[in-house]
């Protein structure tokens, strides 16, 4: 099986399409900048799906689901946030086609909406507005709501995963009594995507704040979590918005507190996308495909028979038959791939390709020997077990698969955050190491702008574990009390 990546040292933006399209995650479609996820893609997003709906579960949220259409009279009642998305957003004016009477099919002009419905960039608005009929009294509080969903921001330049035009998302949004609790909550969220990103994804994350610039449309604060990719480019994760009142006030959501008083409810919301599977693809991958970790690997074990007749075929398959059933009983997914129209090296570069954690070979040889040869993906070594006691020794290894997925990408990433002192330093690590840039910021956004117009870097966060360090802004001189990293991004 002939895999014909790019390798990354030599294109990384090609090495990534390649693995995309070749490890049958997504495909391009015929409508502009929107694609197709493939079943073994999608089935990674359901691994994502269930895991963090538990999380979120477990954190006393509740599902629900509100309409994709928004009228547009909502967004000009929270002004910065249709500035945000105004550039973005894909409108529907009509309601009707008609036959043009030569075999056309064309929009009937008279079939005008009377208000443009706006195809949802995300939800606020809507939700607000639907709020204000469920919330009267502190007794309604606090609302902890989530939607599964898809989104529309209409992308001039799209990347399979990391930016299409549609794509699928969860989105939280919730109500408070006060700010402190709308900012636990906030804080609460992003500890959770940290966590998930960390604990099952294998990324190391940094947990910070956006500057203003950086934050998302409305917004008082916008926390977030930020990868290091292996080209040394950051990736935003995951984010979780404090609103403040900002949406209650727009959409008049009021409740009366335990003391008798009218008040506006304080807000979040928070969420992550399908491009947490680019960012799993370009933090792990290599040059022979996907490196899933174990924890989110729809196929955790692949089973291959190397076989010369049909008895050999038949002891293999007696054996697989009382390992597989065991396996799945403490929950690993287990393929016995035993299909006679493939041979097993083409079967191996296609599980390599796919990324399946670890693939075990049995031959008429190992049930002679009573072993296996197992190859784990994550370092393509391969070693002889005794059979013995696999049902102990798959999953052990399966978390050392884990384990050994995380620490690669966090000595990477610890590898590649640099102090800077000075503006060429900025520029000279930029052009060369790469990765998170550690900088001094005088806090305002004109240098911010200015540094991102001059160099394509951002602020991705102001981390918050930082220590507070005396220090003078590296673009304008003037005193600055604590470090920001600075990174380009995708």
């Amino acid at each position: 099986m002939s895999k014909g990546i790019t390798s990354k040292n030599e294109d990384y933006s090609q090495w990534y399409n390649d693995i995309v399209i070749k490890a049958d995650l997504a495909d391009h479609s015929d409508v502009r900048g929107c694609m197709v996820i493939k079943p073994y893609g999608y089935s990674i997003w359901e691994k994502m799906q269930a895991i963090l709906d538990q999380k979120f579960k477990d954190t006393g949220h509740s599902n629900a689901y509100f309409p994709l259409f928004i009228p547009k009279s909502y967004f000009s009642k929270e002004a910065s946030h249709v500035e945000g998305f105004a550039t973005e957003c894909a409108v529907v004016t009509h309601y009707r086609l008609k036959n043009d009477g030569e075999g056309n099919i064309v929009v009937d002009e008279t079939a005008k909406l009377e208000e443009e419905l706006i195809v949802r960039p995300t939800s606020e608005t809507i939700i607000w507005n639907t709020y204000r009929g469920w919330i009267q009294s502190y007794r309604d509080l606090p609302l902890l709501i989530n939607q599964w969903a898809n989104v529309v921001r209409w992308e001039m330049r799209t990347r399979l995963f990391l930016r299409t035009a549609e794509f699928l998302w969860q989105e939280g949004h919730t109500a408070h009594a006060t700010a402190q609790e709308a900012i636990q909550e906030t804080e609460r969220m992003l500890d959770v995507y940290a966590d998930f990103a960390e604990s099952y994804m294998a990324m190391p994350v940094v947990k910070g704040k956006k500057t203003a610039n950086e934050r998302f449309a409305g917004a008082l604060d916008t926390y977030c979590i930020e990868a290091l990719m292996q080209d040394g480019k950051a990736l935003q994760a995951g984010t979780s918005h404090f609103l403040g009142q900002n949406f209650a006030k727009a959409f008049d959501v009021k409740f009366t507190s335990k003391e008798g008083k009218v008040e506006h409810v304080w807000a979040t919301s928070w969420g992550v996308s399908t491009r947490l599977i680019g960012a799993l693809i370009m933090a792990h991958s290599d040059d022979a495909g996907l490196v899933l970790p174990p924890k989110l690997a729809p196929i955790q074990v692949v089973i291959v028979p190397i076989y010369r007749g049909e008895e050999d075929l038949k002891n293999i398959s007696s054996f697989v038959d009382e390992l597989i059933p065991k396996l799945k009983r403490i929950g690993i997914s287990v393929k016995y791939d035993d299909r006679d129209t493939q041979r097993p090296g083409f079967k191996f570069a296609e599980y390599e390709l796919k990324g399946v954690p670890i693939r075990i070979a049995i031959g008429g040889r190992d049930m002679e020997n009573k072993t296996v040869e197992i190859a784990r993906r994550d370092t393509r070594e391969k070693f002889t077990v005794t059979q013995d006691g696999l049902e102990i020794y798959i999953p052990q290894l399966l978390d050392d698969i884990q384990k050994s997925i995380y620490d690669k990408a966090a000595a990477y990433r610890e590898d590649h955050i640099t102090e800077a002192n000075s503006y060429d330093e900025l520029k000279e690590l930029l052009d060369s190491k790469a990765g998170f840039i550690s900088a001094h910021w005088d806090g305002t956004p004109e240098t911010e702008q200015k540094i991102k117009e001059e160099t394509k870097a951002t602020i991705r966060c102001i981390p918050l574990d930082n220590k507070l360090e005396e220090g003078v802004c590296i673009y304008s001189g003037k005193p600055s009390i604590q470090r920001v990293l600075f990174a380009r991004a995708y």
